[in-house]
């Protein structure tokens, strides 16, 4: 069932929806959270079937924030609510609001929101395209105990992961992390059946992948080894090599669906290592609502070290026995290259004419991984 609401209010939206759920004989007892969407009119079609098909796990009222500011000053001064209530079959297991925030409005949209949320329910604010650099200060993000980002979408992938690192506040997460979940999972498990000390890792994945750096992170800060991130043609992460005195332990996946597990003294596996939706990824950052500490020490063991973009071709090595970085290292010589394969540490040497270059580059390789 679909309400079209022209110029209204939140007042009007709430009888909206109770009106709707007395039409198809439906209670808002069974929804557990409020999920709110920041997005555009163009993002907002694929943002809502997958938190249309989240809510089958997590039965939410969904709040999609669509701001049209208006470019001229008339435009602008003219604030308007528009919204579309969904129920129903159209809405999941949930609801569904739209809201277009018209003129001056855009801006307030916090105003409109909070009269919106589930009463005593937890809210969770999800922004998928151009996140604020500082989501827990961000108006919108504050009403949320959680926020979810994905610095996939941004220009330059690896530089928002500093930028996350940065302004970290209990209850951020963002979606590149949540992609590496299933390769978390999976070297965690190899290492509890082979008791080794790793001396060091390799991570093999696409040029600007920030689940390649984020998985990079992780395990430099968990394992205090130094990691090597070597750039692959993909598709997203490639492989994973830990180094051990009995052996290498590696998980390579070079398809996107499937990945081949390789232990010392033991038979190769193929394991289930498919490349997730949308969908999948929101539903699993909804299982949790609380702050994530491994997210947090991760991103944050790398905010010093973290570059602008990540090279298009060669390799960095994460040593956490190496200071941080004042600023972002710049991108070195081929010398350079060959002296850090050697395992030597190659000085940083300024080379703004790349930047463009680079920019262009993490702009074609935006994808999700």
């Amino acid at each position: 069932m679909k309400i079209d609401l022209t110029d209204t209010t939140s007042s009007k939206i709430n009888a909206g929806l109770v009106d709707a759920r007395r039409a198809i004989g439906t209670g808002a007892i069974g929804m557990v959270l409020t999920l709110v969407i920041v997005t555009d009119e163009g993002s907002a079609y694929d943002a809502l079937k997958a938190a249309g098909e989240a809510s089958r796990e997590h039965p939410s009222r969904i709040l999609a924030v669509i701001r049209r500011p208006g470019r001229s000053p008339r435009a602008r001064a003219e604030a308007r609510l528009d919204a579309e209530i969904r129920v129903g079959s159209d809405a999941g297991t949930g609801e569904t609001v739209l809201l277009r925030l018209h003129g001056e409005l855009a801006a307030q949209a916090q105003s409109v929101v909070l009269p919106l949320l589930l009463p005593d329910a937890p809210v969770v604010v999800w922004w998928p395209e151009n996140a604020p650099d500082n989501a827990a200060k961000d108006p919108l993000g504050a009403l949320a105990q959680r926020r979810i980002t994905d610095a996939v979408s941004a220009e330059s992938p690896v530089e928002q992961l500093a930028t996350r690192a940065a302004t970290y506040t209990p209850g951020d997460t963002d979606l590149a992390w949540t992609r590496i979940t299933p390769w978390r999972s999976m070297l965690a498990a190899a290492l509890d059946q082979r008791h080794a000390k790793v001396a060091a890792a390799v991570v093999e994945g696409e040029s600007y992948n920030p689940s390649a750096e984020l998985l990079a992170l992780w395990l430099a800060d968990r394992l205090n080894v130094k990691v090597e991130r070597v750039v692959s043609d993909g598709p997203g992460l490639t492989a994973v090599r830990l180094h051990t005195a009995g052996g290498d332990v590696t998980l390579e996946r070079s398809d996107g669906l499937m990945a081949k597990l390789s232990m010392p003294d033991q038979p190769d596996r193929m394991v289930a290592l498919k490349r997730r939706e949308t969908a999948e990824l929101i539903a699993e950052e909804l299982r949790r609502l609380d702050p994530d500490d491994i997210y947090a020490s991760a991103v944050r063991y790398g905010v010093d070290r973290l570059r602008q973009d990540a090279p298009p071709a060669g390799h960095e090595v994460i040593d956490p026995r190496r200071p941080a970085a004042k600023a972002p290292a710049a991108k070195a010589s081929s010398a350079q290259e060959g002296a850090a394969k050697a395992g030597a540490e190659a000085p940083a040497e300024a080379d703004a004419q790349a930047k463009p270059a680079r920019k262009s580059a993490a702009s074609a390789n935006r994808t999700q991984k």
